[in-house]
């Protein structure tokens, strides 16, 4: 079976693999759809970054080359076990996140910082083949209000609700969120059904038309005078500015814009992911006592909590998903396209052939 190849920096292959055969507690999931994200190009462009490479994991036991690939929907297949018989034929999401269950942080349900583990893509085989084994623990199935496509984008709809749950934010409360791609637009989707007022913050007007669309009550185009964007802001918030903002740009300026947007002991959620190393002042943080959280991956409930939402219609997916390749094109339609092109994209999903 086809599959794409994880072996270095610039170094991804379409290969012929042999298909899995899952164990006792794994089933053999048909691969329907699984979304590329910018961690894909990423880990292609400047990595490894998250990537095992020396060592295999010791959930996984995979380093590289692995199989890239962690927004998956699927098709429960096979099973290892005959008392899991009833799972054949489910239409499911990969929760893409393995841990041990053991050690202080899993004990104390903080599953996504568990030092051992394991991400399908990363440091697991995922998605970008025609078939995965996984733990049967790890994957939830779907209601048919769902489609094969959405399911896909299931997983950075799980980001924003493990980062708006940890924000602490109460109905009423004002959020902004910098940068409007599609893990910045399912964040404010969940802003909006956690009862917030929120605020979209981006470069691109395409993306603040979105904002505009799924419910942002307002949204400022960054420029080049940064402060202007601050007044603007502090005008919308009675003078006073947002009591939370989410970082989802990932860029190397947006933890400072959103350091100095954020009110007087206001809150920075940061949730993208940095190529380049950050530069913010933390006597801002000091002296005005923001606070800074991190959020990383997601707890084994955040992504029933996002199927639910979906499923009731609560976040939108279907407009974040911008093209359908195959499997077999997927360096040159995928890859490539997602760095070079000039049009907007939100994401590609790819369908083994």
């Amino acid at each position: 079976m086809k599959a794409l190849l994880y072996y270095g920096n610039k170094d991804i292959r379409l290969e012929e693999i042999e298909k899995p055969t899952p164990k006792s507690n794994e089933a053999l999931v048909k691969v329907t759809y699984t979304s590329l994200c910018a961690t894909d190009i990423e880990e292609w462009q400047y990595g490894p970054l998250w990537i095992q490479t020396t060592t295999p994991n010791p959930l996984s036991g995979k380093k590289v080359p692995l199989v890239m690939g962690h927004e998956i929907s699927g098709v429960v297949d096979s099973v290892g076990d005959i008392n899991h018989k009833n799972l054949i034929g489910t239409r499911v999401v990969i929760n893409n996140v393995l841990t041990c269950g053991n050690c202080y942080w899993c004990q104390s349900g903080h599953h996504a910082v568990c030092p051992s583990m394991a991400v399908a893509g990363l440091s697991a085989d995922g998605g970008l083949q025609e078939y995965m084994v996984w733990p049967i623990k790890n994957i939830i199935p779907v209601p048919d209000s769902i489609s094969d496509e959405e399911i896909s984008l299931l997983e950075p709809a799980t980001i924003a609700v493990h980062a708006v749950r940890k924000s602490g934010i109460k109905p009423g409360d004002i959020a902004v969120v910098v940068g409007c791609g599609t893990v910045g637009l399912l964040t404010l989707q969940t802003l909006l059904a956690a009862g917030a007022i929120v605020i979209a913050v981006d470069i691109k007007e395409e993306k603040l038309n979105l904002a505009k669309k799924f419910g942002a009550t307002n949204f400022f185009k960054v420029e080049k005078n940064v402060s202007y964007l601050y007044k603007q802001i502090l005008s919308n918030t009675n003078n006073i500015g947002p009591d939370y903002v989410f970082e989802t740009a990932g860029a190397k300026e947006s933890p400072e814009i959103s350091v100095n947007i954020a009110r007087r002991g206001g809150t920075i959620i940061l949730v993208g992911i940095y190529s380049q190393k950050p530069v913010f002042d933390f006597n801002q943080i000091v002296s005005l006592e923001k606070k800074v959280i991190g959020s990383v991956a997601a707890e084994n409930n955040d992504m029933q909590h996002a199927v639910n939402l979906v499923s009731k219609g609560t976040i939108k997916l279907k407009p974040l998903i911008t093209e359908t390749i195959k499997l077999s094109n997927v360096i040159e339609d995928g890859f490539k396209k997602m760095l070079d092109s000039d049009k907007e994209i939100f994401r590609i999903i790819v369908k083994p052939d």
